[in-house]
């Protein structure tokens, strides 16, 4: 069935009353099983601009490939025999260059059979795009580590084109050789260098200590305990260290895109509290976390495993979330970071139930959030009960097809859209209240006896370049809110 938009049918005849708040209600998640029976998976990132493959870590050294819905037989890259994956070692990181699309780069954090940390860089077939060249191995990167824990193993790309790297503080407990807060030790940092300049790497000019003699260019932040999972807002740059603590805190720090040079403070705290002197432990000049949660609890905490800010348009309601979990209690949390304070923090225990050994979370190229466990599933976060989707592109002049599922069986659904954005209107008729602000009626369909429909509508030219808001609904029920800019 062909679809136009109307030009003046609104919801008023849904009875339609409301208004635009900052945020929309947020509405209830569930998590859907993408890959199962995978070797510890520890990490999964997709390539800049890509929607359908997902890249997936095995501790063990391998990378596989996610796509339409099958884990490809064929690794992306094997390094089992570069590493020796034991307890916190093996391979524990990826990043795909921001320019991969034109020179095929890749880079991999791991511990090499000696133990000690190497980021080396790869380059992507010439002639397959689902294999690495192993002969295209570079090292770029490597620390020797005194111990086999706290050895980070997060790498990602800035904003500003260079490679950040978190590095554990060289493992024992109680950070014995104070390595953190030792300005010429470049572990229990956060290091940033720029990997576009000649190898190994160079020294970003504007790296916050190049004029101090006294502390190792390549830092860009002290003070870390093991940053084993960091993000960058991708909308802000702002970034989001998730700090596994020692004996009694986990901590979240927040930093603003480019404000580098700061001390978080380990082992002086561990969180907010004095850890090493246990009393008289600040000097001046640390920054402390926007967020921190006690070990102990029902279920048991014990490790943070830090997540991503949401920015994917499938959930808008859920735009500017920043999820993570728990190691031990399998539990995940959300919450928004506004004005320098958290709020609104959600456990979506209910939602979720418990996920055991959430070792880490995975962003894909559309901005969706995966949580991984390291029993060997991947899930996706996804809206619950009644959903609504398209494809990750739509454009203009061309044929869109939305999706319903999960609805209820042979009932009218109606599609709404709004070119303003969220907001929240009462349609008392349905016993809903709608996420969009001044909605328009798209169309309406009938599910099938499984609750799904599907509506082909053409995409008319004049919207190229704008965001459009789209959301379904039904007698008491109402979908996510996807978002799509028309190409």
């Amino acid at each position: 069935m062909k679809l136009r938009l109307p030009r003046h049918s609104t919801l008023a005849a849904l009875a339609l009353l409301g208004s635009a708040p900052a945020f929309a209600a947020q509405r209830p998640l569930e998590t859907e099983t993408v890959a199962s029976g995978m070797s510890s998976p520890l990490y999964a990132v997709s390539p800049p601009g890509e929607y359908t493959r997902l890249f997936i870590v095995q501790q063990g050294g391998l990378i596989r490939i996610l796509e339409n819905g099958s884990v490809l037989p064929t690794p992306f890259l094997d390094i089992t025999a570069q590493t020796n994956n034991s307890n916190e070692q093996g391979l524990l990181g990826l990043a795909f260059h921001p320019d991969y699309d034109v020179n095929g780069w890749f880079y991999i954090n791991y511990t090499n059979n000696s133990g000690n940390t190497r980021v080396d860089r790869f380059t992507v077939s010439s002639t397959n795009p689902y294999v690495a060249d192993p002969a295209s191995q570079e090292n770029i990167f490597s620390q020797n580590q005194p111990f086999t824990n706290h050895n980070g193993g997060c790498i990602a790309f800035g904003d500003d084109g260079h490679l950040y790297i978190g590095m554990g503080d060289g493992g024992s407990g109680g950070d014995p050789g104070n390595r953190s807060q030792n300005p010429q030790r470049l572990l229990g940092k956060m290091l940033r260098l720029d990997v576009n300049n000649g190898l190994p790497y160079t020294i970003p000019s504007d790296n916050p200590f190049v004029n101090d003699p006294g502390v190792l260019d390549e830092i860009w932040a002290m003070g870390v305990r093991n940053p084993w999972r960091f993000c960058f807002d991708s909308l802000t740059g702002d970034m989001w260290i998730a700090d596994v603590g020692q004996n009694d805190w986990e901590e979240i720090d927040f930093e603003l895109a480019g404000d580098g040079g700061r001390n978080y403070g380990w082992r002086l705290k561990e969180g907010n509290h004095c850890y090493n002197p246990s009393v008289n432990c600040d000097p001046g000049g640390l920054t402390d976390p926007i967020f921190e949660f006690s070990h102990g609890g029902s279920p048991f905490r014990c490790s943070i495993t830090g997540g991503f800010v949401y920015r994917g348009e499938r959930m808008a309601t859920m735009q500017g979330r920043y999820f993570y979990a728990d190691y031990c209690s399998g539990q995940v949390w959300s919450f928004r970071y506004i004005g320098g304070a958290v709020s609104d923090l959600v456990d979506h225990s209910n939602e979720f139930g418990t996920i055991s050994s959430i070792t880490s979370f995975g962003q894909d190229g559309a901005g969706e959030i995966y949580v991984i466990s390291q029993n060997g599933a991947v899930r996706q976060l996804v809206p619950a009960g009644l959903k609504l989707d398209t494809a990750p592109v739509v454009s203009a002049g061309s044929q869109a097809t939305l999706s319903v599922t999960g609805g209820t069986a042979a009932s009218t659904v109606w599609i709404t859209y709004s070119l303003i954005g969220l907001g929240s209107t009462s349609v008392p008729s349905l016993n809903v209240v709608l996420d969009l602000a001044t909605p328009t009626l798209l169309t309406t369909a009938t599910t099938d006896a499984q609750g799904a429909a599907s509506l082909s509508a053409q995409v008319p030219q004049a919207l190229q370049g704008n965001m459009v808001w789209a959301q379904a609904l039904q007698l008491d029920h109402v979908s996510n809110v996807l978002v799509r800019t028309v190409q």
